[in-house]
């Protein structure tokens, strides 16, 4: 039988009831407590975990010696005797970032993941960072609505080879007569890119909602005339650049273009998120006063 099956789960009961407290005041866990609620038979294989989570701690804005502090933990042997192991004492954040790095192939790990992931958190996000994020889920909501336009377009009547048009109806009809060719022109956006991959957010949400305000008309009409769809989609991107005008918004044409998107995505991948606590759970193991 795998020794690991006998170790206990960690459930949310069992790890509070781990909890200590030090002299001042702060709540802290045992890593050799831990090690065996997060299902690893091996400390060395649990001290790598607690070494990548002090890294995360850092790199996360936080200082690793308020939550990771290493102590000798007396284990009592045959005869009286009484044998010193490395451990470390851990705050609650020190706890949640080694299970973020812990081996997710272990179902304690996956169950202490869910408990913390719901743990109240202020994770301070740049403004940068918060647009980036926005603008890539855009990007991927728009090219989801192209494709589900381009679907209603068919069953509206539209033939293959009018798909270049039915697209571009939409286009001239929010940016005042343009084409997409005529929108990258105006933009020295390279004819081989994508426009929507240099859309800023404003742009794409513009874009999308032409797009879904299309797909609805053509169902809720019933429409099933090639040259009706094209004609409706020209409308509606009428309709929404009017709507932009009326509340004093910038017209999609002289918005500047956008960096592309998968540079965007690039930059979102290598970022490293600040996490920012609370005064109290900021100073870890040394409870109120963090200059102890």
């Amino acid at each position: 039988m795998n020794a690991e099956k006998n170790l206990p789960a960690l459930e949310i009961r069992h790890f509070e009831e781990q909890k200590h407290v030090n002299e001042h005041g702060a709540e802290y866990w045992s890593a050799r407590d831990l090690q065996l609620l997060l299902g690893y038979r091996q400390w060395r294989r649990f001290e790598d975990a607690i070494k990548r989570a002090m890294t995360s701690c850092e790199a996360s804005g936080n200082k690793p010696e308020y939550h990771f502090a290493g102590v000798g933990k007396p284990i009592p042997g045959g005869k009286g005797a009484v044998q010193i192991v490395d451990d470390f004492h851990l705050s609650r954040f020190a706890c949640y970032l080694i299970a973020q790095n812990g081996d997710p192939r272990k179902p304690e790990i996956a169950a202490a993941q869910k408990y913390f992931a719901i743990q109240t958190r202020r994770q301070e996000i740049s403004d940068q960072l918060a647009a980036d994020k926005e603008r890539v889920e855009l990007r991927k909501q728009a090219g989801q609505e192209f494709k589900a336009l381009s679907g209603a377009a068919r069953q509206a009547g539209v033939e293959n080879r009018m798909f270049g048009v039915f697209h571009d109806a939409g286009y001239k009809g929010l940016y005042g007569g343009r084409s997409a060719e005529d929108i990258k022109t105006r933009k020295n956006i390279p004819a081989k890119e994508s426009l929507m991959d240099r859309m800023n957010a404003t742009e794409l949400a513009a874009n999308q909602f032409r797009m879904t305000q299309t797909r609805d008309k053509l169902a809720r009409e019933n429409i099933r005339s090639q040259e009706q769809a094209i004609h409706t989609h020209l409308t509606v991107g009428k309709e929404v650049r009017d709507a932009i005008k009326k509340i004093g918004g910038t017209l999609p044409e002289d918005i500047p273009p956008a960096i592309h998107i998968k540079q965007v995505e690039k930059r979102l991948k290598n970022s490293v998120p600040k996490l920012s606590l609370a005064d109290k759970e900021a100073a870890g193991l040394l409870g109120d006063d963090p200059e102890q």
